[in-house]
Parts: structure tokens; C-alpha cells; sequence
């Protein structure tokens, strides 16, 4: 059968029995721009059909709470009338395709969703997966992934401040780029999507439209990828510059109230825009395409509607305050085109030429878009490891420098240089320690921003990987002093009809969720993000969590640096450090030992109050790589060696580079000591030695592994660079 033999509607990729739905809903047979409107709405994409029944397993309210799921981001009270306002989306199929365009595209997309808010954009951070650096494949779209991020955040003016990188084979063919975005506003003058008012305007704000991106959404991120060109649709084109002018224009609108709702124009471009600001508000829209400005000759009523080109935003508008708008519009050097209007009754209604090309009930769009359950097909448990099919290192000083060699584990300086994470002048806390902390307007309060996954985990025990996603990420904002709030979560999976996917999907979100109400940090905010595999390769299960938590005082916060020698140095928290899933081991076997709640809940809060009793000189959080490769990244961060013996464990490898969960590194002054353990109650916390010098020794099981902290420091900064010149 040739591709014109083929059903429109397969070609739009939906399923037989969706189009058999479509006229039994409609009450007649759509046109084909009606039919492309669904293919669009009715996306994985879009409509999350195969994840929404599982995510309303994850806690949505709390105390500090002001807008949970279902708007362009969530948003929480820090107090003094501030609300903070974030969001994590990916982009993951159109980077593998066009990495620069699709990551600049993500980021571009990510602010407007908090431009959406009525909020000001002060932070961006990026959660980044590759293959293996020896890929060829794989440095071309780190490199170029990296650059797109670098050039739109950079044009933009808005500080990337954090992030974390990934390389592991499964990820050669679906890399994974997933940006994350942070504002504030006033908390009495947010913005919602949802249209209110019959008779206001429809105001089309920025860039005009083209053709670019259209299918992106029902094609491109919602199938596996595929190496057949027509199946996949161009790239949306970035223009930071655009959008830097529409952020600063958006804001002063929002400031003077000249808004009524405000949307952005991201997947499926005015038909999710419309349907969403109608669907939510219980009104119908009229939207006339002849007034839509286009980029292109000859655009056909479907591309219009379904063009994701981008810098754009759809706003409503009271009749009496259109004038000011479109003046105001015109200071910022933006068009701002009135094309359309809102109506009662519910139904979005496009015309083009004077006639009605397309009439659709917008819930029939948005909330009555198909749901499926998907298979629930568990996996076989992982064996267990046996230790003794692991060699062990000869020299466990050449395995340290060879640990911090490794991609896998060493700086990611050769990122976050690309990256502007000062302008604005707010960023206290910088790329490369455990959290970005970040100034609030008050001038005397921050909020810790972190992402982090536990991929290696999720792929052997899904639950205990979706606790320990959420627990690192906790961890990692306690560690500079703040108390964990709230998280947005992006869910990187594969496909969800295939295998034991849908099973780890809902495994995840149930373990995300148990860590979320243990820790008292509700969700927000999320992405769902399927599909994610080849006909080779399938990703591991990659829940990537954005955490989000508030600092009193902004000038206590700590960072990850051993400050002085002589400083005594301790291990926090509990757990037996192991090799199962760690990242000492070329690829994850084993059974990893699910995340302890109560114990991370309690070593969160033991953080947060030494920090604010002045009693700590740095927190590191044992991650990657275990205690060996975390107290490396203090030494060389504050340039001052380390002499520690590491607590019991099976053998002295084990003992270095086994992980955990729910470890923590500090450093202290010997006269704190005791008002530590004070604090500590019922947290396990051990001296485990010093700083000073110039070398790492550390004893385990009666061994000693022993680098001088000059050469640990080469090979740790030393390792990406090399390996891109590959």
C-alpha cells in the first residue's frame, strides 16, 4: 500500500476505532481540517491517554499549595504575598532529530509556560540523557543540545543555574532533553489559561505563523522514532530574541492588568491554545484565520491551526482594553493581532474565506479525549549480585582516578560554562554542587532549585527507583539548607503498549508518590514524555524530578566545598552502601535497596537545621559513584585533600564506590561537633575523618586508596572534554 492508499486518518496517526469515535461524538463525519484538529489534541502528547489514569496517584495539595496540576505550571507560597512558579516539560524526539533547534525550542517553550502565569522567569535547569560518549552520534547531540540550550537561555537573559547530564547506551537512539523553568509573581495577580468573558478579545501576540513544527505533537512525540522521512515533521524554529521582547511585553502587560487569561502557543499551536483557554473557562471561541498574520503564502486552514511555530501567545482581552494592548504590543516591537473573540456555548469555530472550516465542542478536544489502560506486564526481578563476579581493583587508588575519568561521574564544567547562570545577579548558589540556590525578591529569602533521576534504579526495581528519584532530589536542596516543598516531574518512558513499560510507568509514579507524601512535597506540575525507544533500544525508566525548597535567610545557605583543613568530616544518614545499580558498574545489575521514607525525611530536616544554626561548612549528598567519588568532589571543590576511613562494609570497593540512599557528606568545625549529634537524634552520623592536605587518602576494609588531589582534579575536569575530541 503507497503512502496515498493509506487511511488519512493512520496518516495522522490515529487509531481505527478513534476515527469510528470521532463522528459518534461530532454527530456527523469531521472534515479533514476537524480530523487533523483531533490527530493533534487526541496525541500521547497532548492528551496523555495512556498515563492520565495513573497520575492522579501523585499528592496535588499542601499547605504552601497555590496551583496544583492543570494550568501552564504550578505554583507554590513562599510567603510576603510571593508566589513561585515552575514547570519541567521535555523535548525529547524533535532534539534527536534536530538537537540544537529542538533543545532551544524546549527551552523557549518552558518560559512561556511561566510567562503564562503572569510570572517573571529567574531560572532555568536542564536534565539531559545521551549515549555513551564513544558514540559519535551521541557527542554531535550533546554538543549540539548543549549549544541550543546555551544560545536561547543566554538571548534570553535568563540564568541556567543547575541541571545534571546522563550517558548510557539506552539512550544512543532517544536522547533525553527536558528543561525546567522557575519564576515569581505576585501571588494575588497569577495568571490562568481559562477564558472568562463572552464578547472579549482573542489577541494573537508575537512572532506570525509558518509551517514549522507542524505534526510535531501527533507524529513526532507520540510514535517511536523512525527513520522514514515522512514521518517525521520539521523541527520549530527558535528566535530568542522574539521571545525576549515577548517576555518583557507579556509582563507589563500582566503588571498593568490588561489581561484577562493568557496562554502560549506550544504543541498543536491555536488548536491546543483554543481548546484549552474554551475547554477550561466553559466557553466556546470564534477564531477567524484570515486575521492569523502568517510567515508563509498559501497556508491551508489545517496548517494554521496546527502550526507550532514559536514566540507566540494567545491572550483574552476586555473590548474597552484592546487599544492599550496593541499599543503597548507596539512599544515592545511585537504584533498584536485581534482574531477572534469568545463566545457562550462551548464550541471552538474556525473560519477562513467566510466560511466555517472547522465547528468541534472543545471539550470533545481536551477532556473527552480517548483514555487507555495500559498492559501491566511486570517485569522479572533482576538477579541478585554476587559479588564475586565483580572484579575487584587491584590499586584502589588508580580505581578512583579511573571513576573520575569516566563521563559518567566527572564535572560537568564543559556544560554549565556554556551557559550565562549570573545574569540577573540573584544566582547565590552556581552550577556544580548539589542545588542552585537562587535570591527571592525580598532580598533576604532564596528558593534551592535541583533535578535529578534514578534511572539506573528505576530499570532494576521501579518503585524503589521512583522513591529514590524523588529522595535524591530532596536531598540535594537540603544540602544548602532549604526545606523541600514541592516537585514538577517529567516521565520519560518507552512505550507504554509494549513489554513491561505501562507496569514500570505505574510503578514509578506509585513510588514517587509514597516519597512525595513521606516528604511532605506534593507535585505541581509535570510532563509526560512516552515513546522513548527504536527499534534497537529501549530507555531505561527515567522519571526526572524538579525540586523545588526555601531558604529563610538566603545568606546561611552551604555549599558542597570542604572550606578548611582541618575541618572535621562526617557521614550522615543511614544505609549499607552496595554495588547493586551503581554507576561503578558498567551497567546496572543487582537489587538496590529501596530508599528508607521516614529516614530521608529525617535527614532532610536534621540538613535544614544545622544549616540554619550556623554549624555546617559544607553538605555533599552521596550519590553516583558512592562516598569515594562525593568526598573527591568536595576536595577538589575546595581545594583541600581528604584523610577518612570509611565505615564497614562486604569489601573495600564496596565500601567507595557502593551506593545508597539517604547518605549525606558534611564538614564541620571539631568544636560543632556536638551540638551536630545534638541535632542529629535519631540520624546515624559518623566522623569519618579530616580535611587538610594535598591527597586523598581513604582507608576501607584495611585497605588505602591514595591520589593526589592535583591529579584526581585533572582527570575529573579532563574527562568530558577529551572525550568530545574524540
Amino acid at each position: 500500500m503507497t503512502t496515498a492508499q493509506v487511511p488519512l486518518h493512520r496518516r495522522l496517526g490515529l487509531t481505527d476505532d478513534e476515527a469510528a469515535l470521532i463522528p459518534r461524538l461530532l454527530g456527523r463525519e469531521p472534515n479533514d481540517t476537524e480530523l487533523v484538529m483531533f490527530s493533534l489534541m487526541w496525541s500521547e502528547h497532548c492528551a496523555y491517554k495512556h498515563s492520565r489514569p495513573l497520575l492522579g496517584r501523585f499528592p496535588t495539595d499542601g499547605p504552601r499549595i497555590l496551583q496544583g496540576p492543570g494550568e501552564n505550571a504550578g505554583a507554590i507560597d513562599v510567603g510576603d504575598g510571593v508566589a513561585v512558579v515552575f514547570k519541567i516539560e521535555s523535548h525529547n524526539h524533535p532534539s534527536a532529530v534536530e538537537p540544537f533547534e529542538g533543545a532551544a525550542t524546549g527551552v523557549g517553550g518552558i518560559v512561556r509556560d511561566i510567562l503564562a502565569m503572569g510570572a517573571r522567569p529567574i531560572a532555568l535547569l536542564d536534565s539531559l540523557r545521551f549515549g555513551r560518549l564513544e558514540s559519535a552520534r551521541s557527542r554531535f547531540l550533546f554538543r549540539r543540545v548543549v549549544a541550543g540550550i546555551g544560545h536561547y537561555g543566554n538571548c534570553i537573559g535568563v540564568p541556567t543555574v543547575g541541571g545534571e547530564v546522563g550517558f548510557e547506551d539506552c539512550y544512543e537512539d532517544s536522547c533525553l532533553v527536558n528543561a525546567m523553568c522557575v519564576g515569581v509573581v505576585p501571588a494575588g495577580r497569577m495568571l490562568r489559561a481559562a477564558a472568562q468573558g463572552p464578547g472579549n478579545h482573542l489577541v494573537l501576540i508575537g512572532n506570525r505563523t509558518g509551517r514549522d513544527g507542524i505534526g510535531g505533537a501527533s507524529v513526532l512525540a507520540s510514535t517511536e522514532l523512525s527513520d522514514d522521512e515522512d514521518r517525521r515533521p520539521s523541527v520549530q524554529v527558535s528566535d530568542p530574541f522574539t521571545e525576549r521582547k515577548l517576555m518583557d511585553c507579556c509582563l507589563d502587560l500582566a503588571e498593568r492588568g490588561l489581561l484577562t487569561a493568557l496562554q502560549d502557543l506550544g504543541a498543536a499551536g491555536l488548536t491546543s491554545a483554543a481548546s484549552e483557554m474554551a475547554g477550561k473557562g466553559g466557553v466556546g471561541l470564534e477564531i477567524d484565520l484570515d486575521l492569523v498574520p502568517l510567515r508563509e503564502t498559501g497556508m491551508a486552514p489545517a496548517e494554521i491551526l496546527v502550526s507550532e511555530s514559536q514566540e507566540r501567545m494567545l491572550a483574552e482581552v476586555e473590548p474597552e482594553r484592546l487599544g492599550e494592548v496593541v499599543a503597548r504590543c507596539a512599544h515592545w516591537d511585537l504584533d498584536a493581532t485581534p482574531v477572534g473573540r469568545v463566545t457562550e456555548g462551548g464550541r471552538l469555530v474556525a473560519r477562513a474565506g467566510g466560511e466555517v472550516v472547522a465547528d468541534i465542542p472543545a471539550a470533545l478536544l481536551t477532556d473527552e479525549a480517548p483514555v487507555y489502560a495500559v498492559p501491566m506486564l511486570p517485569a522479572e526481578p533482576p538477579a541478585p549480585l554476587d559479588l564475586a563476579e565483580v572484579a575487584e581493583p587491584a590499586d584502589l587508588g588508580a580505581a578512583l582516578r579511573e571513576a573520575l575519568a569516566r563521563p559518567a561521574l566527572a564535572s560537568r564544567r564543559w556544560v554549565y560554562e556554556q551557559y550565562d547562570h549570573l545574569v540577573g545577579a540573584e544566582t547565590i548558589r552556581r552550577p556544580g554542587g548539589d542545588a542552585a540556590v537562587v535570591r527571592l525578591p525580598d532580598g533576604v529569602r532564596a528558593i534551592a532549585l535541583g533535578t535529578d533521576g534514578a534511572e539506573r534504579h528505576c530499570q532494576l526495581d521501579p518503585r524503589g527507583g521512583g522513591r529514590a528519584a524523588v529522595c535524591e532530589a530532596a536531598r540535594n536542596v537540603a544540602c544548602v539548607g532549604a526545606r523541600p516543598v514541592a516537585i514538577t516531574n517529567c516521565l520519560n518512558f518507552a512505550n507504554p503498549e509494549k513489554g513491561s513499560t505501562g507496569w514500570r510507568l505505574a510503578e514509578v509514579i506509585a513510588g514517587m508518590a509514597e516519597a512525595c507524601e513521606a516528604l511532605g512535597t506534593p507535585v505541581v506540575s509535570g510532563n509526560v514524555s512516552l515513546y522513548n525507544e527504536s527499534a534497537g533500544r529501549i530507555i531505561f525508566p527515567t522519571p526526572v524530578v524538579g525540586m523545588v525548597g526555601v531558604l529563610e535567610d538566603a545568606s546561611m545557605s552551604v555549599g558542597h566545598a570542604l572550606r578548611a583543613a582541618g575541618d572535621a568530616i562526617f557521614l550522615a544518614g543511614g544505609g549499607e552502601p552496595r554495588l547493586d545499580g551503581a554507576a561503578w558498574l558498567d551497567e546496572p545489575r543487582g537489587r538496590p535497596e529501596p530508599p528508607d521514607l521516614a529516614a530521608e525525611a529525617a535527614l532532610c530536616e536534621f540538613l535544614a537545621r544545622s544549616v540554619e544554626a550556623g554549624l555546617l561548612q559544607a553538605a555533599h549528598d552521596v550519590g553516583a559513584g558512592g562516598v569515594a567519588v562525593a568526598l573527591a568532589e568536595s576536595a577538589i571543590a575546595g581545594g583541600v585533600g581528604v584523610e577518612v576511613e570509611l565505615p564497614p562494609a562486604p569489601r573495600a570497593d564496596v565500601a567507595m564506590f557502593g551506593e545508597s540512599a539517604g547518605r549525606v557528606l558534611v564538614s564541620a568545625r571539631d568544636e560543632d561537633e556536638a551540638a551536630l549529634r545534638a541535632l542529629a537524634g535519631d540520624v546515624p552520623f559518623r566522623r569519618i575523618g579530616t580535611a587538610g592536605g594535598e591527597r586523598l587518602v581513604l582507608r576501607a576494609c584495611g585497605r588505602t586508596a591514595e591520589l593526589a588531589l592535583d591529579e584526581a582534579s585533572e582527570a575529573w575536569e579532563r574527562a568530558i572534554p577529551e572525550a568530545l575530541a574524540a
